[in-house]
């Protein structure tokens, strides 16, 4: 049996239907299962589900009994409802970790972040960091990856572009035309997450893994634009209005699309050292217009708003 945590998110929806069409017996742990099945994302699939809440160590016992395997994806990128990076990605981490232990459980893969740095004066990024120390000195078998920005179905990189476009007629916010990304496909992320379940040479390693191509920021937001079929003047930002600009934001909706939090991201390169992606990749897939356009919906401005919102 392999637990997946944060099974009905965004990456570990991925990662549950790849180990179950390849017929793995799959544990899905989530905070709320009713929730999760409306969403819809493991629709028709053969899995095993297990309500727990990672900020709370009593739930996971249950979680990881008979199981040979984990594969941990919970956190979050933005903070809302009261949730924290320290509180998720950091604690959170951690009592999944304790819990795995407990079980007897050794295996562990920690999908972690590109940059993640306990030192690093950023919240996201600094919680990631601690989370992965956590990992690396623990005795348990395990294996990290830390990917650059994920793209793909329901991701909050592309599909934030599309969304402002949506609601910026004529010109688009040009927020930094230097910060340099190295896109990596959610199912390439999947097939590195997967392949290194069984394989004992990736244990006790961390794999920085990005696409196979950098690309600047403003590269990032045209090929957008053109999957979304959007024509806008590229205007550029100065840091200090936009950090005002997202500052009312986050004080007047629910749900922004954009944090200061996201916002202290383009300070640190999101770029590979050495991009590992090969060593679990043939052909990884590149971040462009076309192979947008193949999940770019048709964001609205009423849809959009309401999103904003939260009333979506």
């Amino acid at each position: 049996m392999i637990v997946v945590t944060g099974g009905s998110g965004y990456v570990g929806s991925h990662v549950v239907r790849r180990l179950a069409e390849k017929g793995k017996p799959v544990r899905v742990m989530v905070r709320n299962i009713q929730t999760a099945q409306n969403e819809g994302r493991l629709n028709n699939l053969d899995i095993d589900w297990v309500e727990a809440d990672v900020t709370k160590p009593e739930s996971l016992k249950p979680v990881f009994e008979n199981a040979h395997a984990v594969i941990h994806t919970v956190a979050i990128a933005i903070e809302k409802g009261g949730k924290t990076y320290e509180e998720i990605n950091t604690l959170g981490t951690v009592n999944v970790l304790e819990a795995t232990r407990m079980s007897g459980v050794k295996r562990f893969i920690n999908l972690s972040q590109l940059g993640a740095d306990s030192g690093l004066p950023y919240r996201f990024l600094a919680s990631k960091g601690r989370a992965q120390e956590y990992v690396a000195e623990s005795d348990l078998e395990w294996t990290a990856f830390r990917p650059s920005v994920i793209w793909g179905p329901e991701d909050e990189f592309a599909n934030t572009f599309a969304k402002l476009a949506a609601i910026t007629p004529i010109i688009f916010p040009n927020v930094d035309k230097n910060a340099r990304f190295e896109p990596v496909w959610v199912e390439d992320v999947v097939t590195c997450l997967v392949n290194s379940i069984d394989d004992p040479q990736t244990i006790g390693e961390e794999y920085e893994i990005g696409g196979p191509e950098i690309r600047t920021l403003e590269q990032i937001e045209k090929r957008t634009l053109e999957a979304v079929g959007s024509r806008r003047i590229m205007v550029p930002f100065p840091r200090s209005l936009l950090r005002t600009a997202v500052g009312l934001m986050e004080r007047t909706l629910p749900n922004p699309p954009v944090t200061q939090s996201l916002l202290e991201l383009l300070q640190v390169d999101n770029v590979t050292t050495n991009n590992a992606i090969y060593q679990f990749v043939e052909e990884p897939r590149a971040f462009t217009p076309e192979a947008v356009r193949d999940y770019m919906q048709d964001f609205k401005v009423s849809q959009t708003l309401a999103q904003f919102m939260g009333r979506s």
